[in-house]
């Protein structure tokens, strides 16, 4: 016969046979009245010596098979007294085990394991010989077989045993206390004990409500006293390996529904009752760039916490929106807000993407405060934006990879920017400056840009920037051609000249300037007048000196050099071809360029890094009785020579009167979207029409600017107002 334990659930460590209690001899089993008694109670001692036998763990005189046969043989009708008798002779054998049990105070749990192991080896011995008996038993349902008998007799008899049961809980639960506090202990007995108390159906009853209630003031105490004592990264690491302990515990020896409850305990006393003390202490660190890992396993956590992840949220919008005000409102931060902004946005785009899985609300809230920040400071961004890309488009030491990167991490940055118009007037102004001075450096990477503002905003958007490329292509046609011109019907001179005629509606608004022109440009531009208006009849020409750049051949003692400049610096040099010296009045009275233009004109040639001109009195200040000459000892290692061009530089003054022309196109849009709605709706109340202005509108406005121009609508006599209410519009066919 096979005695190998096949009903526990839980794996449990065989021990070696220990001696057997002393079971008290019990009645003769009497089965038949009668001349054939004294032989069948032979047959019944036989049995009852070989039950107890097993019961002490000796080896029977009969063999399994013969035991088997015995109980095989007997009549169905006497089989319930047999199973009384078997309940007699393990009721007293699992007293004398108690008795024993009893007597143990600080081991009691091994003691008893030892025993239910040994028990265990029995029963299956056991069943074996009521084999056929335990096979009525289920198809009647009349007894209980022994598998159920024995168990519940050692249920009852030992383990609940008040002074038993207690002895269980305690023993066990100091062990995982241990455990806890780092100390290895018996697993194997631990295992068997809660295998035990399992298989007897106690486990709820004995272990589990104390073993939760013990971890639930454990946890609270820990997290109580070490989120003050540790540094929140160790806090959140200590956190995150009891939970890693937990459920290691929880593989080992625990039910599924005790894992799961006491991992909740550990989530709710170490994180959710110091949610806002960890948070607080999380993002302190955050702001200065000392935390990094620790925020995955934050977001880990709170996962598993009741409302954690709605908290973080809000956290992390807090984050976002001090730090992004911080960079765009702090006081001369303009030179370098746009890169901070994509920095910032890199950083917050790492956290989300590798602590916080991608999750979409986290993007979300990038985006809305993003939006948000950047708009806080009306127009300004937006200009700056467009000053960054110009930078990067004009840079020769940036490769076309990075560019590439660079222009798509701008785009995001311009997809939160509302004031899109404002970005667009500025883009013009810096691109109208690039083609014109041939300053851009990749023609694929413009062209990129072009692509994206297209794809975002779509034709309209772009339709006058692509006009501005289209000016300058068909130029150059037009400078060949006036070229070829010139050599065919004027003597060649020293000089060359190359023009750009651009169309006024897509190029940005310039001041004209009416400066003295050296002859030998007056004559090329009274000449390529003549031929253009052959060739262009009805056009008008205006002349745009300030945007003009040159190339001036010089001669200074270490060698000739070339000077490239702009035009206004061409004309202030010219001068001193005929005279040594000249002052500040006398050159502002021979070019006629306004003062503060001359002034930062002579400054770039007089008192910059290239100094071609001397300023024969000290200081940087610019005044009438300044003298200024040639400064021959000028030198340089290059033999073209940049001279830095101020006057390029956008003034306070230039960027307000884009700003304010932008502002009027805006009021044309808000015009025309009030007229389109009224048109469409044919009536509607004031607070109707604002908020589908709103949405409507893809610029900053303010209800009062709405209300503005719907006041001056129906002034025009596009709208009117409702005679028996006036807060309600009419459209007016």
């Amino acid at each position: 016969m096979c005695s190998k334990i096949t009903f526990h659930s839980f794996p449990v460590k065989m021990s070696k046979m220990v001696p057997a209690c002393i079971v008290k001899p019990v009645k003769n089993l009497r089965f038949f009245e009668g001349p054939n008694q004294e032989g069948a109670d032979s047959i019944v001692r036989k049995l009852e010596a070989g039950l107890i036998a097993i019961l002490k763990s000796k080896q029977p005189e009969q063999s399994l098979q013969e035991l088997y046969t015995i109980i095989e043989n007997l009549h169905g009708s006497h089989r319930g007294v047999l199973y009384e008798k078997l309940q007699g002779l393990l009721e007293e054998a699992l007293i004398e085990i108690l008795d024993v049990i009893q007597h143990e105070n600080e081991n009691m749990v091994p003691v008893l394991i030892k025993f239910w192991l040994r028990f265990c080896t029995q029963i299956v011995l056991i069943k074996n010989i009521f084999l056929k008996c335990d096979r009525s038993s289920q198809n009647s349902n009349k007894y209980n077989t022994v598998q159920q008998l024995s168990m519940n007799l050692f249920k009852t008899i030992v383990v609940m045993n008040p002074q038993v049961k207690s002895g269980i809980t305690r023993e066990i639960l100091l062990w995982i206390a241990i455990q806890r506090n780092g100390v290895e202990i018996d697993l194997d007995q631990l295992q068997n004990a809660l295998g035990m108390l399992n298989e007897l159906q106690v486990y709820d009853d004995i272990f589990q409500i104390e073993f939760l209630k013990m971890s639930h003031e454990f946890y609270l105490d820990e997290g109580a006293r070490l989120v003050d004592e540790m540094d929140v990264r160790a806090y959140l690491r200590h956190v995150e390996t009891r939970i890693k302990e937990e459920q290691e515990r929880a593989k080992n020896y625990l039910k599924k529904y005790t894992a799961a409850a006491v991992l909740e305990i550990v989530y709710r006393n170490m994180i959710k009752e110091h949610l806002n003390k960890i948070l607080d202490k999380t993002f302190h660190l955050l702001y200065e760039d000392v935390i990094d890992e620790e925020l995955g396993i934050l977001y880990n956590l709170l996962k598993k916490v009741c409302l954690g992840l709605k908290h973080l949220e809000e956290y992390f919008m807090n984050y976002i929106m001090k730090s992004g005000n911080i960079i765009v409102n702090r006081p001369d931060n303009d030179k370098v807000m746009i890169q901070e902004l994509l920095d910032f946005k890199d950083k917050v785009d790492i956290i989300c993407e590798r602590h916080f899985k991608s999750n979409e609300v986290f993007s979300n809230i990038i985006r809305t405060a993003f939006t948000k920040f950047i708009n806080s400071k009306q127009n300004k961004p937006a200009q700056l934006l467009a000053k960054y890309i110009d930078a990067k488009l004009r840079a020769k030491d940036v490769t076309e990879e990075e560019l590439e990167v660079i222009l798509g991490k701008v785009m995001v940055l311009f997809r939160y920017i509302q004031g899109k118009d404002i970005f667009e007037a500025f883009y013009k102004k810096d691109l109208a400056k690039r083609l014109l001075l041939g300053k851009s450096t990749n023609q694929d990477a413009e062209d990129s840009m072009i692509g994206r503002l297209k794809s975002e905003c779509g034709t309209a958007f772009t339709s006058k920037i692509e006009g501005m490329f289209k000016d300058i292509n068909i130029s150059q046609g037009i400078s060949t051609a006036f070229k070829q011109h010139l050599a065919h019907n004027i003597s060649p001179s020293g000089s060359d000249l190359c023009i750009n005629v651009l169309t006024s509606s897509f190029w940005p608004n310039y001041s004209t300037y009416n400066v003295n022109l050296p002859p030998e440009l007056v004559n090329y531009q009274a000449t390529f007048q003549k031929f253009y208006s052959s060739n262009h009849s009805g056009r008008k020409l205006v002349w745009q000196p300030n945007l003009g750049h040159c190339i001036v051949k010089a001669t200074f003692d270490c060698g000739n050099k070339e000077l490239q400049v702009s035009l206004f610096q061409t004309i202030v040099l010219l001068l001193f071809n005929e005279v040594e010296k000249l002052t500040f009045a006398e050159i502002l009275e021979l070019t006629n360029i306004e003062t503060d233009e001359l002034k930062r004109t002579l400054f770039s040639l007089a008192c910059a890094k290239n100094r071609v001109l001397s300023k024969v009195t000290k200081g940087k200040e610019m005044e009438s009785e300044d003298v200024f000459c040639v400064n021959n000892k000028f030198t340089d290692k290059l033999f073209r020579v940049k001279i830095n061009q101020i006057q390029l530089k956008e003034s306070v003054e230039e960027q307000q009167a884009t700003e304010k022309s932008v502002l009027a196109d805006r009021q044309f849009q808000i015009d025309a979207a009030i007229v389109r709605i009224l048109k469409n709706r044919k009536r509607l109340n004031h607070n109707e029409l604002i908020s589908e202005l709103f949405n409507a509108l893809d610029i900053p406005v303010k209800p009062y600017d709405l209300k503005k121009r719907i006041e001056l609508l129906i002034e025009r006599e596009y709208l009117e107002r409702d005679k028996d209410d006036p807060t309600n519009y009419t459209y007016v066919a």
